[in-house]
């Protein structure tokens, strides 16, 4: 079965062509990056007038890598949500005139049970039941998959999300946009010694995150190292307070603190997905979503469930962000077990 996938829920404009739920014939992603990054994060107006722009190039490059035409597909599925209403409803319109022109069936796909899917692509000794970790700019979510019509959320976040905390960080510290890799490589070979962040692990058991509390930590840090106050003239306090031309010294210190930072997400995670691998008594552990591509939550991960005897599975980084590829592997499992929806479902902001 050939299924046509489409991804527009943030700001990457996406289609791709998989077979059989594992075999990717083609893959396009086009990327708003470059549009967002003066603005610190996703400026939602844009990101669908960009989506707009891009869909119908993105779905015939799609076609036209994978050496098809469009009548030669057998199913689409588009991401219903969650996500960026606007950003959606692009793709959603898309995949509804042409499932209506070609005839042929139409699923709305959860964009989170997507990333949960991203490892079937590329792996096909993956057997139910596991846990699965999606771990992205707008959401930190634990499931456990019983099979893949059975996908139980057992843990999320109360406030913000991991990739979230990595961008408002990121902006703190003057940085830019995306945080996640930013940081990422600021903290490379870093040891942050004596400075250690809070890990909101919560309550005995529990599986749900937080991290309002370790962005704030960072903030207090940083304004005592530089003496100066987080603004109170504008929304929010993360703007940024590290100013350009910083002391060697002080650059120093704010590596440090990006170490100190990274460190306690990624620890945080860990212990998170290990406690639901473990409570659910599964030997695999999905990790995927954007800060899936984080090196030293790969390597953190790889180095406990050795220990554990737990095996987590990580996506290759190109499947880790938003991608098509995903969309149509669950897509197709949805399909084959008779489950398509009408042309009249709409976007869903939160799912």
């Amino acid at each position: 079965m050939l299924v046509l996938g489409i991804e527009t829920s943030c700001d990457e404009t996406a289609a791709a062509v998989v077979r059989d739920g594992t075999e990717i014939l083609s893959s396009v992603v086009v990327s708003q990056i470059d549009v967002h990054a003066e603005f610190g994060g996703v400026v939602p107006e844009l990101a669908s007038r960009k989506h707009s722009e891009a869909i119908s190039l993105v779905l015939e490059r799609a076609l036209n890598d994978a050496g098809i035409i469009p009548k030669g597909i057998d199913g689409i599925g588009v991401t219903r949500g969650p996500g960026l209403i606007g950003s959606l409803l692009v793709g959603i319109g898309a995949a509804k005139g042409m499932a209506l022109a070609l005839n042929c069936p139409l699923c709305g796909v959860n964009h989170l049970h997507g990333h949960l899917f991203a490892p079937f692509l590329e792996r096909k000794d993956i057997t139910f039941p596991f846990v699965g970790m999606v771990v992205s700019g707008g959401h930190t979510s634990l499931y456990h998959l019983h099979g893949p019509l059975d996908i139980e959320i057992v843990g999320r976040t109360r406030d913000d999300a991991a990739g979230e905390a990595f961008d408002k960080v990121a902006k703190l510290l003057g940085l830019g946009y995306p945080g996640g890799s930013i940081i990422e490589d600021l903290a490379g070979g870093i040891d942050p010694g004596v400075l250690k962040f809070p890990r909101a692990l919560m309550e005995k058991d529990s599986l749900d995150f937080s991290f309002s509390g370790l962005k704030t930590a960072v903030l207090r840090q940083v304004e005592q190292i530089l003496g100066v106050r987080h603004r109170t003239d504008r929304t929010g306090s993360f703007h940024p307070l590290v100013p350009k031309g910083l002391s060697e010294s002080a650059a120093g210190e704010m590596r440090i603190i990006a170490a100190a930072f990274q460190e306690a997400v990624v620890e945080t995670l860990a212990v998170k997905a290990f406690r639901a691998a473990e409570k659910f008594g599964v030997d695999r552990l999905v990790v995927s979503g954007g800060v899936a591509a984080n090196g030293a939550l790969r390597q953190q991960m790889r180095q406990e469930g050795a220990r554990r005897g737990i095996e987590p599975i990580f996506p290759s980084v190109a499947l880790c962000t938003d991608n098509a590829a995903m969309i149509a592997s669950r897509a197709y499992t949805l399909l084959t077990a008779g489950l398509h929806d009408d042309l009249h479902f709409g976007a869903m902001s939160r799912w």
